[in-house]
This record gives C-alpha cells, structure tokens and sequence, in this order.
C-alpha cells in the first residue's frame, strides 16, 4: 500500500511540474565551457557536475570505455550532449530538476499524455502506460534501497531473483556487478545470486545476457534480500560497422587489429551470395590473395601457411571449400572474426604472419531457433536455443547440390569437366554448472571431394573437437582450461588405367592443451597469463596400390612426431590517461621425437645425397631435436589529443610447422613439415608504428601503418625438385630468409546511409637463398620477389542503404600481378632442344580488377512474425574481366605456346534466400 501511494505521489509531482514547468531543455541552460580531450565519459560527467550541479544517471558499464572528445564555449549541455552521442545508440533527456539521464536506443521520456488519467484502452493509453513504466524503472534506478537490519559487522550477504519484466520468469547467467569493490555474481538457472559486499553505500548493475543493464542504489545495512526485474532482451535492427566500438582505433593500445562480425560481412558482395569469412578479411588493408579460387591468404608479406587460423580453439589446416570459392566457415554460426596483423596478444604463438580468431556462438537461451539460407550452388541450415535452463546449444550443417558452376569456368580448363561437393557442420555447446563453472564443447568437420577429370579424384578433411572448462576463481580472476584434437587429412585416388591406379594419403593430427587465465589486478594492471603444449603426428605421405591389376608399389614416408610447448605473461599496463603499453612475452620449447631416422650430413657442405654422412635410428619417445627461446609481444599507444594517437609495436615469432610446396597458394596436394635436425624453425620478428584520427565526429576513421619484417629459415624449393613422397625434403629446399616492408592506408566511414571503407596497400615480400646456404643459389643469391609480392592493392567497399529493408553494396579490388618464372630462350644440348627459363619471378602476370555489385532486400521488421527473411542478388565480377591467374606454357606442333588461365572469365549472377525462425 505504501509503494502505491508512494508511487501516485511520485506520478502527481511529474504532472504538476509538467504543467508548471517546461522541460529543461527547452528552458535557457547554464552555458559550459571548457577543454574536454579525450577523456572518460563518467570524468566527464563529474566535471560537469561539479560546474553546474547537473547530476547524472547511467549505467557505468555501457560508458566506461566511451571517450568524450569536445571543445565546448558557452554551449548548453544539450548542445554538447548532441555532438558527442552523434551516431551513437545513446540518447539522452534532461528533467526540471537538472537530472540527467543517459539511455541505450531510445531517450527516457519524463511526460505524461494528456489523458493518462482518462479509463480505455486505446493506443494512446497504451504509450501513456509505456511511459509510466519508464518513469518506474527510472525511479527504480535511483532510489536508495536500505537492506538488512545495522549490526558490527564489516561485510553482509546480499541475495535476490533477476526476473524478466515482461515475463516474470527467471533470467539466468546475469551479471550482478558492484564496481568500487570488484564484486560480481551470476545468476543460477532460477534467477537468484549471492553476493558478499561490505556494510555501506553501493551502486549495483544487473546486466543480463542481452547486453540490457539494470542499476540500483543500496545502503547495505547488513545481511538482506533485493529482487529485481530486468529487460530479458534487446533487439536493434541497425546494422553494425567494421569497427565495433566508436574511438577503439584511437585507444586500443594493439595496433594491425581488424574486427568483423556477421552484420558487417553480410554487406560485402560475395562469389554467389555466400556470406564467406575469408573473402571478408580480404577487403582488409595488409591482407591479399594470389588470385581467385585460391585457399588461404597473405597478411603483410607472409606465406599462407605463417596463417594461425582459429575456430573456437581449433585449427583449421585448410580454410577452404570447392578450390578456395568458398570459405569452410557456415556464417550462420559465426559470432565474431578478429585479425591480428601485428600486436598479437600473448597468449597466441606458432605462426609469423597473424593470427585469424573465428568465434562461433553456443546458441542462445530464449528459444529454439532456425536460421538457414537457399543459394545457386549451396543451401545452410542451422538450430541453436536452449536444452533445459542451463545448457545452449548450436548446431549448423552446409553443403552443395549442384555442379553447374563448374561449366561456367574458363572453356581452356579442365574445370568445367569436373564435379565436386562438399558439406561441412559444426557443433556448439555451453552448460553452467553453477554461479563459478561453464563447461563448453565444440565440434567441427569439413569435406571436400572433387575432380578435375573423370580419373582422378581429390578429397580433403578437416576434423576438430575441444571441451572446455571456464572458472571464475572470483570477481577478478577467471581460468580457462580447453583440451582438443585437431585432424586434417587429404587424398588422391588415381584410376586413369587399372594397371597404374593407386591411393594416396596425407594427414596430419594434433593434440593439444591449454590454460589461460586473466587477472584484473587493478585498474592499471590487465595480467593475462598461462602454459599450453601441442603433440604432433605428421604422416607426410603413403601410395598404394588400388586394386588388383595395379602394379605400383606400395611407398610411405616416416611418421613425424613432436611436442611444442610454452608459457606465456602479460600485461596491460595504463600508465596515464594519455599513455598505455602492453607487455608480454612467451617461452618456446620445441622437441623433435622419434621413432624416425635422422639423417646428419658433412658440416659446411651443401645437404645433398653426396654429403650424407651417417643416418641414427631413434626409438618412440626419443628425443632427436630441440629448440627453444623466448618471443616478445610489445605494443604502446599514447594520444596526442582527443580525436587522434599514435602507437607502435615490436614482435618476435617461431614456428615450427612448414608448408612445403611450389605453389603461390594453398593447394589441396601441399605437404606439411616439421622441424627436425635439418630444417630448422622459421624465426620473424616485425616492427609497426601507425597513427589513427578520426574525423567529423568519429564518423570517419583514418589511419596509416607502416612496418618492417625479418624472416629466417624460409623453405624455397630447388629448381626441378620433387616434394611428394620424398623421404629426404631437406634436399629439395633450400634456405632462405626474407624481408617485408609496406604501408597500410584505411579511410572508414561508419555511419549514415552511405558507408564503408577505402584502403591501399604498399608492400613488398622479398627473398634471397641464405647466405651460409651451401646449396643452389637461387637468383645468384640476389632479392627476388616473393611467389605472392604484389606491391600495390587498393579496395573500395560501399554500402548506400536506401531504407532499413533495402540496400546496395559495391566492392571493386585491384592489385599488382603476382610473379612468375617464363622460358626466354630456345637452345641445343644433347642432341635434343632445350628451354631456358628467366630468373626466379623475374616476371608478372597481368594486373587484377574485378567489381561486384549486390542488392540486399530485408523482410518486414516485425517483431512478431513465424520467420524473418531476406533476399540477397547481384553479380560477382560485373565487367566480366578476363582476371589472369596464372600464365602457363606447353608444347604445340614443335613450339611452346603460352596460355593464360582465367578462373572466372565471364559475369556470375547468384541469389541467396535467407531465413530466421
């Protein structure tokens, strides 16, 4: 009774001053002036208040990370309310009283209607209701709530249900939140938390899995009970840009970091209409590709295999479906993509290039949901929700139907003779144990079996599954514990003739362990640290006969076997406002392990059959190789001034896994070794330095980054070297060093109808034969070009929306040709013509262009409807350009004819259906 008559005063006090009083913006505001660059916005607010006696009311945690960059002379506070949370989600109103209240999505309306007293139940009443509720969750906010009955002691236990306000029903997995101590709690699966505070005064959020947060104010007297009622989820329909977080280019103290989620990829025009992860990074400034239908990718000047790929702890060997069209991500599943060019966080190691973090989510736990999607060449569906009231779940599946893409290829391939398909699925899981415990599993498979002609078949897997364990020791210190197995396998079966036909295989399995913790020690010290270990069984290669006519002979390469091990510590360390580093470092050991044969040979000579001194046989478990050392992760970032900073980085690498091939991309035949006694690790360091500004408001994001690389132990292959099913490959490479260099130029424009991106990209990725190499020579021991150098690249991405339901995306990509090795000369020797080939690379191919154009078509936004859908058209390679990717030479009647290969010479039209349930 009381809470009534306390609330229809509360309701009669508004309504008499709305009738009395004007709201206060529309009344002549204190002018403010003053100096605001680049500060936090609670800093902010206090100087506000301790100005002009404005007081404010937010949630902490949407502002603590949101910089207030302005310069304000005699602006009211509604002038500079507007130009800093210009393109934002936040809105802001302004009460009689100098109250001032900051809201996600939509302004917190203080007024009544007119007839909010009058009976019916018109729309009008409705909104009047609406708003009343608003008035409710604001007084809510800001009441002071004492709890528990005063008594001695220094701490009381706080405890309470987090319902649903439309619901009733319980909300699991929210986060109860007390700031000034670190204290925080979760929800179990009926909605109540425990939380030990101090006896006193306290601000508490509630934020629950939807990202809503709730605020209350309590006076802890000593040991009590507080319900609360939260918004169970939040649903905004505007789209999300590259970049997640408005001013993260200027504060972020990593630099070369790009982050993409599902809602930025899915404007980009793709091969069919096919959401592709891979396709979406390339539109990133750093990162190329040798051509179309290639796997992999080249990030600053690194091969592809100097690539770690992720998948929710896994790694993927081979990223690609259908000859590299399609990435073997299913976007339906896909969270989040981030991308590491330089300032690689600590905890990742195993690669020079970058590191590709693909997050898939664990569904959700509102609802069993479908999402799926219909195109030309492929159909996707997937099902997440949730398993009783504390597990969730995902689960997609994706695969092709059709082979007509195929005869659409080049006529001079062999492509358009082939067939091919391929499915990949994927599994996630999450259940909490209880407030402190969350066991998560992931499974993933890709497949792809296709040929070229109708005798020879190609296939390739991947194979991946991890649990883990996730432990929240208390407020600031959490673990994380995943065990996996990751398996990639690829074969050729050969049936050109009976006599001739064959099996053969490759595969490589990996077990790992790992364990991560991140510890707030204090609002300066961000540590993150932990140990992980990986063991390595490498089987490079078996033929065998296939049936019984068949007369070749069975050939298998040793079995390799290593365990790579390292610990790691880190720290985030805000040393001012202005300035921020971020330290770490990892210790490496690398162990090759028998049973194999090693071979040593002669020091100083060059490795060759000739050279072979003496060959040791070691038993399992041995030890025939170890390396080992420390790498280095340092990166800073300080800020001039409140629109722009500067920051630089320094790296160092091992890897200790080697793709062996003599193709400028990542070929479904590449064979994969490890570091033994003879081919040593590869070692890279690199050093950044950019600068970062944005523009009219943070609208536009500009930056430019520059760096430097040094690579050692790089595997080149001899001229006329044989790499498959070759148990000596240490006498077909030689060793190379390499050194890249380059600028990276972005122009973003985040918001508004038109969006999107411009960048150009300067780099070179050189390579000479090592100077102590006692072998071949490549070049006469001069730089040359790199099989993926492309010196120039520049990317245009624009998204014009029309409407919420209706919008345009363009791409168009352009790069320098990639090298190539040309014959130059006829000559006689032997009796028999002779080819006389060019310098390694010393050629290119020509140039690359391509524009895509995509039309993207949303379903009505109705909230209540059986399913939400959308339609997406359009035409990849619009100017149908002949786009060379390679150039090729065989004999014709007594000459050498020279052909160039185009993977797609003509426009390809696609059309994809998707759905939600």
């Amino acid at each position: 009774m009381k809470r009534n008559n306390l609330l229809l005063i509360l309701i009669y006090s508004l309504v008499i001053s709305s009738l009395f009083h004007a709201p206060l913006h529309a009344q002549v505001q204190e002018k403010i002036s003053g100096l605001f660059p680049g500060i936090p916005f609670p800093r902010f607010t206090q100087q506000v208040t301790s100005m002009t006696g404005y007081r404010f009311y937010f949630s902490p945690d949407d502002l603590q990370d949101f910089q207030v960059n302005i310069s304000a002379k005699d602006n009211t506070l509604s002038q500079i309310l507007e130009a800093v949370f210009d393109q934002t989600d936040f809105k802001f109103s302004i009460d009689s009283e100098k109250r001032v209240f900051i809201t996600k999505y939509q302004p917190l309306d203080l007024k009544l209607a007119k007839d909010f007293f009058e009976r019916g139940n018109s729309k009008e009443a409705l909104d009047s209701l609406n708003r009343q509720t608003d008035i409710e969750r604001a007084y809510s906010r800001n009441k002071l709530y004492v709890i528990g009955n005063p008594s001695s002691q220094k701490e009381a236990t706080l405890s309470g249900k987090i319902t649903g306000i439309e619901t009733g029903n319980p909300v699991f997995g929210a986060v109860v939140f007390e700031r000034a101590e670190y204290r925080r709690a979760i929800s179990n699966e009926d909605g109540y938390f425990q939380i030990l505070l101090p006896v006193g005064r306290h601000t508490l959020f509630i934020q629950n899995l939807g990202g809503f947060i709730e605020q209350r104010q309590i006076s802890l007297q000593g040991d009590g009970i507080l319900d609360v009622a939260i918004e169970e989820n939040i649903i905004s329909l505007s789209e999300v840009t590259v970049s997640s977080d408005r001013m993260t280019n200027i504060s972020r103290p990593e630099m070369g970091v790009q982050k993409l989620n599902i809602q930025s990829m899915k404007k980009i025009p793709a091969i069919l209409g096919e959401v592709d992860v891979i396709r979406s990074i390339l539109t990133l400034p750093g990162v190329q590709t040798v051509g179309e239908a290639s796997v992999g990718f080249n990030v600053r000047g690194g091969a592809a295999d100097q690539n770690l790929i992720l998948y929710n702890h896994s790694t993927i060997y081979n990223p690609s479906h259908l000859f590299g069209l399609f990435s073997a991500f299913n976007p339906d599943v896909v969270e989040s993509v981030e991308l590491y060019k330089a300032g690689i966080p600590v905890q990742y190691g195993g690669r020079l290039s970058s590191v590709l973090d693909i997050k898939a989510n664990y569904g959700n736990n509102e609802k069993i949901r479908v999402t799926g999607g219909i195109g030309l060449l492929t159909g996707r569906l997937s099902v997440d929700g949730p398993i009783g009231e504390r597990t969730t779940f995902s689960l997609g599946a994706r695969s092709t139907y059709s082979d007509w893409l195929l005869q659409l290829l080049e006529e001079n391939t062999d492509f358009n003779d082939g067939r091919a398909s391929f499915y990949d699925l994927n599994f996630s899981m999450s259940h909490q144990l209880n407030n402190k415990n969350i066991i998560r599993v992931n499974a993933y498979n890709s497949n792809d079996n296709f040929r070229f002609d109708r005798d020879t078949t190609f296939r390739y897997e991947n194979l991946n599954f991890n649990i883990g364990w996730t432990h929240y020791f208390n407020e600031r210190l959490e673990a994380e514990l995943v065990l996996g197995r990751d398996n990639y396998a690829f074969g050729i079966e050969g049936r050109d003739n009976p006599s001739n036909a064959y099996d053969f295989g490759f595969n490589i399995r990996q077990d790992f362990a790992k364990i991560h913790f991140n510890y707030d020690y204090n609002f300066r010290h961000k540590f993150n640290f932990g140990v992980q270990s990986t063991r390595y069984r490498l089987n490079p290669g078996k033929i065998q006969p296939s049936g019984l006519e068949s007369i070749v002979v069975t050939e298998e390469v040793n079995q390799e076997h290593a365990l790579e091990s390292a610990f790691y510590f880190g720290d985030n360390i805000e040393i001012s406002e202005q300035l921020t580093l971020n330290l770490g470092g990892r210790y490496v050991l690398y162990q090759f392990l028998g049973p194999n044969t090693g071979r040593f040979y002669t020091p100083g000579l060059p490795i060759s059959s000739t050279t072979l001194s003496r060959e040791e046989t070691f038993n399992q478990g041995d030890v025939i190789q170890t390396y080992h050392g420390p790498e280095f992760r340092i990166s800073g970032r300080y800020i001039l001034n409140n629109i722009s900073s500067i920051k630089a980085g320094y790296n160092t690498g091992r890897q200790f896994i080697h793709l062996v091939t003599n193709n400028a991309a990542i070929a479904p035949t590449d064979i994969w070794k490890l570091s033994d006694n003879n081919i040593l690790p590869q070692w890279g360091d690199q050093i950044s330095l950019g600068y970062y500004r944005n523009l009219k408001l943070d609208r536009y994001e500009f930056s430019v980054e520059t760096y430097h690389r040094s690579l050692r132990n790089l595997l080149d292959f001899r001229s006329g070297s044989t790499l498959i099913l070759n148990n000596t490959v240490e006498q077909a490479v030689v060793r190379s060093e390499g050194r890249a260099y380059g600028a990276e130029i972005l122009l973003r424009k985040n918001t508004g109808k038109l969006n999107g991106w411009v960048s150009y990209t300067y780099s070179r990725s050189l390579l000479r034969t090592a100077k102590d190499e006692e072998a071949e020579k490549i070049n006469n021991g001069e730089w040359y070009p790199n099989n993926f150098d492309q010196p120039h690249n520049a990317v245009l991405v624009g998204n014009y929306e029309w409407s919420k339901r209706f919008s345009t995306s363009i791409n168009a990509n352009y790069s320098t040709g990639r090298p190539i090795t040309l014959p130059v000369a006829k000559f006689q020797y032997g009796g028999s013509e002779r080819v006389f080939f060019s310098d390694r690379n010393a050629y290119r191919i020509p140039d690359y262009f391509r524009i895509d154009l995509s039309v993207n078509i949303e379903g009505n936004h109705k909230v209540r409807k059986l399913a939400h859908s959308s339609w997406s058209f359009g035409v990849y390679n619009l100017l149908g350009r002949r786009n060379p990717y390679s150039v090729f030479f065989t004999p014709v009647n007594g000459t050498l004819q020279g052909y160039q290969l185009s993977i797609f010479a003509q426009p390809i039209p696609f059309i994809t259906y998707n759905f939600k349930i």
